[in-house]
């Protein structure tokens, strides 16, 4: 158990606070502004879930959906091992608003949770990260729902990727909410970074060519794990966060075992290992990720300011 009963009282003590400032939020968190029926055919889930094991929740990143993330990949590697896997498709292949996109992982997880009786771990790339987070930030219900909350390069405060593309001043809506300095972020980062009984391990890249400075992705309160810490002279760019081997291994540990991932605990073998268990073809799932997010990003409308934050988040 990674918070201690002392955090506990402050977190609900914050959260007393919080209700009394804002109304609108309930003690379960803001209602859902999406169709019940959109949400629940989001989900992907087997028919039946293993015993023994907590399920897991994967969540992609912008511009793709689940087959191009996590087809070739996890999907392949965590049932094998007879790990039960749901995933979810946000709206939009995640280029609008992510305080949207934000509510069908608030769905998902409810309903994965529910269905299997247990806490559910949560595996997310790049901006699914953000929608995690952001469950996890203003709906206190998801905490006690979530065991791990596992961070593949997380734009956690900002992305170098999204200045980029907005440097004009007009791109999709989801860029412009992750650019460094945005509003979103801001309310995103308030407060606790890593709130409630939830262990949060986030991995991250120095060679990451949408996530720079590197530090971007640390997030208070969780083990930050850097490819290069394990690997010296490793090179992983942002894609490679979802088949690795290095980073496979730690994402492994932090599932099976009790709290979040421990370094400690890498063997350096995997360092000498081309590819995760389960990548067949590498080079397909690379382009396959990101040559459909560059036709999406390309042919998205675009927006010249981030979306206005939601009430319960000003």
């Amino acid at each position: 158990m990674r918070v201690t009963a002392g955090r506990r009282g402050l977190a609900a003590a914050a959260a007393l606070v919080a209700l009394a400032v804002n109304p609108a939020v309930a003690a379960d968190g803001p209602g859902l502004s999406v169709p019940e029926d959109l949400l629940a055919s989001s989900l992907s889930c087997p028919a039946r879930f293993a015993e023994g094991h907590d399920p897991v929740l994967l969540v992609h990143g912008t511009a793709t959906n689940t087959r191009d993330t996590w087809s070739w990949n996890y999907l392949r590697a965590l049932p094998a091992l007879g790990i039960p896997v749901c995933t979810v498709d946000l709206p939009d292949r995640a280029l609008g608003d992510i305080q949207v996109s934000a509510e069908y992982v608030v769905h998902a997880i409810r309903r994965v949770s529910a269905a299997s009786g247990q806490r559910v771990d949560v595996i997310g790339h790049s901006q699914g990260t953000l929608e995690v987070r952001w469950a996890l930030r203003w709906w206190p219900e998801i905490r006690t729902l979530v065991d791990d909350d596992i961070s593949l390069a997380g734009p956690h405060h900002g992305a170098s990727g999204a200045d980029q593309v907005c440097a004009t001043g007009s791109c999709a809506p989801a860029a412009q909410q992750m650019r460094t300095g945005t509003r979103f972020l801001a309310a995103l980062n308030s407060g606790d970074e890593t709130p409630g009984d939830v262990d949060y391990t986030s991995v991250f890249s120095a060679d990451d060519e949408l996530v720079q400075p590197p530090e971007s992705a640390k997030l208070d309160g969780a083990v930050n794990v850097l490819v290069q810490d394990l690997c010296p002279g490793r090179f992983v760019h942002h894609a490679g966060l979802v088949h690795d081997p290095a980073v496979y291994s730690i994402v492994f540990d932090g599932l099976v075992r009790p709290g979040p991932a421990d370094p400690s605990r890498f063997d350096p073998a995997a360092c000498h290992q081309a590819w995760m268990p389960g990548v067949t073809e590498p080079v397909t799932g690379n382009l396959m990720l990101y040559g459909w997010a560059l036709v999406a990003v390309g042919t998205h409308d675009t927006v010249d300011s981030e979306p206005p934050l939601a009430p319960y988040a000003r």
